[in-house]
């Protein structure tokens, strides 16, 4: 079973890490592994720990940053152990991997993205990602090296895939647990939305926002990122990013146009001076 699900990890310092996770994804069945800028590699020390799974290293796409690393993807999910103080939703690594599956089955790119050892991913890159993936790990204790936090979501990918070919698997979460934000899943009959264009309807939404002075680039507080996180979550798909294009277009072309519309007069009072003329 060969599952398309993307592995990335970003910045990694210790090239053994890097042949663990290979390893790791192997036994699962992944091979797509993407590393954004990792201090050393290729390495004897990833090689070494990857075992078997030289192939995956062979394949490794190395880029410069994560926005590269998503360009083809249409759902990204960063995993972290903490909290943070912007919210984006939240899923538990069952439900990650039952995503995976579902997108996956419907030709969708996911991607699960692991961040530094020593301090995981930023905030500004979990903006970049649609939802945040948590393991349920020990409350004492809860602390996952990189690549075994890559081998229990690669495991629950694994599952997700061999239960869907047996029965229909559920994402219902639990009416014990807290509640979530959560992500929709539906089925959909036109191309979902990838990173790289995604990143230019953000540049877009902003030039809107600012022309209509909805937006103070000098102060935007958290418009941006609850608009990411909107938009993160109902997954826009082409006819939908199509019209929305379309609509950040005119509006900062009605804005530009706003000066001279004003000076002008209406039709309604032009025709009425028109009818009063002696």
């Amino acid at each position: 079973m060969n599952i398309s699900t993307r592995i990335i990890l970003v910045h990694t310092s210790l090239p053994a890490n890097i042949g663990s996770a290979a390893r790791a994804m192997k036994t699962m069945g992944l091979t797509d592994l993407v590393l954004v800028c990792p201090k050393h590699f290729p390495h004897a020390d990833a090689t070494s720990l990857a075992s078997g799974a030289s192939d995956i290293l062979a394949n490794a796409r190395v880029v410069a940053t994560l926005a590269d690393a998503i360009a083809d993807c249409e759902v990204v999910l960063g995993t972290s152990a903490r909290n943070r103080t912007i919210n984006i939703a939240q899923i538990d690594a069952r439900e990650a991997g039952q995503m995976a599956q579902q997108y996956g089955a419907n030709g969708a790119k996911l991607a699960f993205v692991f961040g530094r050892e020593d301090r995981g991913l930023t905030n500004d890159e979990l903006q970049l990602c649609h939802g945040h993936v948590f393991i349920p790990t020990n409350e004492v204790y809860g602390v996952l090296n990189v690549a075994s936090a890559v081998q229990v979501l690669s495991y629950e990918t694994r599952m997700a895939h061999l239960l869907a070919s047996e029965a229909p698997v559920t994402t219902a979460a639990s009416a014990a647990e807290p509640e979530r934000m959560p992500i929709t899943l539906v089925p959909w009959d036109e191309e979902l939305i990838p990173g790289e264009d995604m990143a230019q309807f953000y540049t877009h939404l902003e030039q809107a926002l600012v022309a209509a002075e909805f937006l103070d680039p000098a102060n935007p507080r958290q418009i941006l990122t609850r608009l990411r996180r909107l938009f993160g979550r109902t997954r826009l798909d082409r006819p939908e990013y199509n019209l929305l294009r379309g609509f950040f277009k005119r509006v900062i072309a009605l804005s530009a146009d706003a000066p001279r519309r004003a000076a002008a007069p209406s039709p309604a009072i032009a025709a009425r001076a028109e009818q009063e003329r002696p």
